[in-house]
């Protein structure tokens, strides 16, 4: 498929740092594709997502989105993404709706009209459309000083979808949030990709939501330390096993050594899932069973673990 975004030993290096925030990166993304970027606070992700959404200059590398180099030609980047920054960038003298209006005007999207009821049918109804979905259709004209945290990160996500952009970076997109509101925006976002092949860019702490992504970039001190699909990710760091025991323990045990299944015992009896899968290793056994629990990893698992070891290198 072809490369939407292509990012080649990105550098960044604020003034008066003794090294680079960002360090000689370089990933692709293909068109349609679901790319998460994680790391702890200060690894360099916002720098990294502020470069490519145009609002902070690299030091060195190269930059292209959907074509257009960075550096040549930043207007058509520019109207290729929609963005929803870490931290809120509405105009708190305006309404809710004008908000909506000003960004939709400044993509060229429509000319500009002093009011709502002025702008074209196919406006009112892209702007209704999104904020019934956030849940915010009935707050679209108050001001925005009145509205809570979570309601301006709503209104962020609907300026930043309303001209249909071909790639959404999502810099912790559902911050303050609740729940049904999460879950709602997720499943808008995944219908968006398919029935547009949006490309997504995801930076965010709530790990879970990383786990459906097509790659995962895991980045710290400036430096991609990981790279790779979910699964490729848990299954080379962290460990598949299943916890098994039985009231005749010691007949489990022998039955483990005849049939060449590896265990360990700690509290219960641990089998590492390398060379068997858990549907295997039960068939094999006779002995009655009282516990029975298959561990598998989760990305936040493999997340801390390759941090953790990252951290450790570092000092050493």
């Amino acid at each position: 498929m072809a490369k939407v975004i292509e990012v080649k030993n990105l550098k960044k290096r604020y003034k008066k740092a003794d090294k680079n925030a960002v360090d000689g990166i370089s990933f692709s993304i293909s068109e349609g594709e679901f790319f998460s970027f994680l790391g702890p606070n200060g690894a360099g992700k916002t720098t990294t997502i502020s470069i490519l959404t145009t609002t902070l200059a690299k030091t060195s590398g190269e930059v292209k989105i959907g074509g257009f180099d960075m550096d040549r030609e930043p207007n058509k980047v520019r109207g290729h993404i929609g963005v929803i920054f870490q931290n809120p960038s509405l105009d708190l003298n305006l309404t809710a709706e004008e908000n909506i209006r000003f960004h939709a005007v400044l993509y060229g999207l429509y000319t500009f009209r002093p009011a709502f009821s002025m702008m074209p049918d196919s406006y009112k109804k892209r702007v209704y459309e999104l904020a019934e979905i956030l849940t915010i259709e009935k707050d679209l004209f108050r001001p925005i000083k009145t509205f809570s945290g979570g309601m301006k990160r709503k209104l962020e996500i609907v300026r930043s979808l309303i001209h249909k952009p071909k790639v959404l970076f999502l810099d912790e997109p559902t911050s303050g949030l609740d729940p049904i509101s999460r879950k709602s925006l997720w499943d808008y976002l995944q219908q968006v990709r398919k029935e547009q092949n949006t490309t997504i860019f995801l930076t965010t702490h709530y790990l879970d939501e990383a786990e459906g992504t097509d790659h995962v970039a895991i980045v710290n001190n400036g430096k991609i330390i990981s790279y790779g699909t979910p699964e490729k990710i848990k299954q080379t760091l962290v460990e598949n096993y299943l916890l098994i025991d039985s009231p005749d323990r010691n007949k489990l045990k022998k039955e483990l050594q005849e049939k060449k299944i590896k265990f360990l015992e700690n509290g219960q009896i641990k089998v590492p899932l390398t060379k068997f899968k858990a549907q295997e290793v039960i068939k094999k056994i006779d002995t009655e069973l009282s516990v029975m629990q298959i561990h598998a990893p989760t990305l936040e698992e493999a997340y801390v673990e390759i941090i953790a070891n990252s951290m450790e290198k570092d000092k050493s």
